[in-house]
């Protein structure tokens, strides 16, 4: 399975709740929701769906995991929505049971275990393993080289701060620009694959 990471991405790199006010308030972030103003249904849109084709699982972390579980099953009969609720989905936590997993066809990864599992799912047969939000697992990712393509959504707006999606441990990490297309609310959604040296 390739391990696909797709976020909202502010131009100062900030991907902290773009969904709406509540969803992430840590460090007094006030910009919750921030993505909305932009979204253009056909060019972001389109690539979301396009993603959603390739996808036949999902990967969290925890935080992501509740915010994603508390919306989507609720939105039941649109056919992105059916995608999200009946794909296999994973979430790393050290806090969550297994009877905490309400929601349909999650499976739990114990976070001490989460790069050994990952680097097992990654490895078997299948279509793309699509990691949403969840910056600290990205981050994770990315430093360990489990990232197949970034498919990033930069929109047009300063932040000035919130959680960042990559990794701050001084390594030089080289991408390929694989395409990208502009919306006409200016976000530019690019797909980047990590150059293999």
């Amino acid at each position: 399975m390739r391990i696909v990471v797709s976020e909202f991405m502010s131009l100062d790199g900030v991907v902290q709740a773009p969904g709406g006010p509540q969803e992430d308030t840590d460090g007094g972030f006030a910009h919750g929701g921030w993505s909305h103003p932009f979204f253009d249904p056909e060019v972001m849109g389109g690539a979301i769906s396009e993603a959603a084709a390739t996808t036949e699982a999902l990967l969290f972390g925890r935080r992501t995991w509740q915010t994603m579980a508390a919306a989507w099953p609720e939105r039941a009969g649109d056919p992105f929505a059916d995608h999200m609720n009946s794909v296999p989905k994973y979430v790393v936590t050290s806090t969550l049971k297994d009877d905490e997993l309400t929601w349909e066809n999650t499976r739990r990864i114990p976070g001490g275990q989460a790069i050994a599992r990952i680097r097992e799912l990654r490895a078997a047969e299948g279509g793309d393993l699509c990691v949403m939000g969840s910056p600290t697992l990205v981050r994770a990712l990315l430093s360990e080289g489990l990232v197949d393509e970034l498919l990033l959504m930069i929109i047009p707006v300063f932040l000035g701060g919130g959680k960042r999606l990559f990794p701050e441990d001084g390594e030089l990490r080289t991408l390929e620009l694989v395409s990208t297309v502009t919306s006409g609310t200016g976000v530019q959604v690019s797909r980047y694959r990590p150059v293999r040296g």
